[in-house]
């Protein structure tokens, strides 16, 4: 089985151009492609999976990537998917969530000469001369044709900037300027990228002609891939500052039912013939598939000993008696007291487990925390010192645990 066969087993393959020389090239290692990270942030989030497994799925079968941060695309923002314009970045900022994007890039992706590279559109978007770039470029689309995009359609009822609207231009002209500069022949996307992607192998066919082999890719973005890299409202990050390799584990190891052997085909790299026996699994040999899917994920992205310090934790939430030193915890001291006690909300609020008192109450007041494995419903509820130090179990919601004691 070749690498693109793999990729088809895996349910990652969605649309393609061009399938049989696409297939040749990655089987046979020549591919030169890129995939897109614009930078809204300064950590890439469970979300970004899919492209980091593929980047070194790809790299491992010999072919080259190159992660194209999108320093001068973030400065317009990527319409796809919204409903509303996303908040605009400084120069600064952008530079910095580069930065640390390339750090977490390093664990799934090899960089160095002749093998993966990181380039920055800034480099180019930024430096061009806007009348130019309309002669250039701008007469290869059709506004008609952009409009029935998927990515503009969406938000043509609420108002779609021009701003935004050059943003397909934008993203076609990283390809076109990637494959004279780079040799890059192929680019890889979500589904919802796919009319963004069309336009730069359109771009470079009419500017370079039909020899100029670009051929576009995309993977898969079903309910899971959707909301992958969300959880109660919140961004699942790789950062561990952000998101704990705890909470990073819980997030993957409370996946549905229906999902869970999805996302080990899809994410994991388990052999094809170990997976495809984990399929007939049902009942309770689904929690040990959520397991492997947790431990195998924080190990990619946090090592190996934080993956069984994660596990370890998680299986104590559900064991009377058992371990929990590698819960998340916060060590109080005798100055977060307020007369020998600590109220519900203060406590909350002090472990991060809420972003404010308001938020403490919504949740106390929703049935969402318990303490003890007991729910609270009191919102004026406090602990003694002594109870402190015995120290609390609190848990938000289904998925975040903490641990607070008192030194």
């Amino acid at each position: 089985m070749g690498i693109y066969e793999e990729l088809q087993a895996r349910g990652l393959l969605a649309q393609v151009t061009n399938e049989e020389h696409i297939r040749d090239m990655i089987n046979q290692g020549k591919a030169t492609f890129y995939i897109g990270f614009d930078c809204t942030a300064d950590s890439l989030t469970a979300g970004h999976f899919m492209a980091l497994t593929l980047m070194k799925r790809l790299q491992m079968a010999g072919n080259r990537p190159i992660a194209l941060i999108g320093g001068g695309t973030t400065m317009i923002g990527d319409p796809s998917g919204r409903t509303d314009m996303r908040k605009m970045l400084t120069k600064e900022d952008i530079a910095h969530n580069a930065a640390c994007f390339k750090k977490q890039m390093e664990r799934f992706i090899e960089f160095g000469e002749g093998k993966a590279r990181m380039v920055n559109n800034a480099d180019w978007l930024l430096n061009l001369n806007y009348v130019e770039l309309l002669r250039e470029v701008g007469a290869c689309f059709s506004v008609n044709n952009m409009l029935r995009a998927e990515c503009y359609k969406q938000r043509m009822e609420k108002g779609l900037s021009f701003l935004e609207f050059n943003y397909m231009i934008m993203q076609s002209y990283d390809f076109y300027y990637l494959y004279q500069h780079y040799g890059c022949n192929m680019q890889f996307g979500g589904d919802d990228q796919w009319s963004n992607m069309l336009g730069g192998t359109e771009l470079i066919r009419r500017k370079l002609g039909k020899d100029a082999h670009a051929m576009t890719i995309t993977l898969l973005t079903d309910s899971q891939g959707k909301k992958m890299g969300k959880t109660a409202g919140n961004a699942v990050w790789l950062d561990p500052s952000k998101t704990s390799p705890f909470e990073f584990y819980q997030y993957w190891r409370n996946v549905g039912d229906g999902d869970v052997l999805k996302c080990i085909r899809m994410l994991t790299f388990l052999p094809l013939e170990q997976i495809d026996e984990m399929d007939k699994w049902e009942g309770e040999q689904l929690n040990r598939a959520k397991e492997i899917l947790a431990w195998e994920l924080t190990k990619m992205v946090h090592g190996e000993e934080e993956a069984d310090k994660a596990q370890t934790a998680a299986r104590a939430l559900f064991t009377k008696g058992a371990d929990d030193a590698n819960m998340p915890t916060t060590q109080l001291s005798e100055a977060d007291l307020s007369e020998g006690s600590m109220d519900i909300i203060s406590l909350l609020v002090k472990c991060g487990l809420v972003s404010s008192r308001s938020d403490g109450r919504r949740q106390i007041q929703g049935g969402g925390v318990s303490v003890n494995d007991e729910k609270v419903s009191d919102i004026g509820l406090s602990f003694s010192a002594d109870q402190l130090r015995e120290g609390l179990k609190l848990r938000k919601g289904k998925k975040s645990y903490h641990k607070a004691i008192l030194k």
